[in-house]
């Protein structure tokens, strides 16, 4: 096993702590395991980030006919202005 290598990180904000530790908890490991999975793929330009502001939406679509024969009209191409 290769050895690894220690890192001692200072300054963290009580928020990146709180979203951290919420991360561990919510995907049940580590703090450390976390930590190490953000910055492997940070380091990589990976996409990082996690949002959860639309959340509350996934699963919530009604199908709506009136709503879908409204939006026809933006489906038609204008002869006219494609020459």
């Amino acid at each position: 096993m290769a050895k690894s290598i220690q890192y001692t990180v200072r300054g963290v904000s009580k928020r990146t702590d709180s979203a951290l530790r919420e991360m561990a908890t919510e995907e049940g490991v580590s703090l450390n395991a976390v930590t190490l999975s953000l910055l492997d793929a940070a380091a990589r330009g990976e996409e990082g980030a996690r949002f959860h502001d639309l959340d509350a939406l996934v699963g919530s679509w009604v199908a709506d006919p009136a709503f879908d024969q409204a939006q026809e009209v933006f489906e038609r191409i204008d002869a006219d202005l494609w020459p």
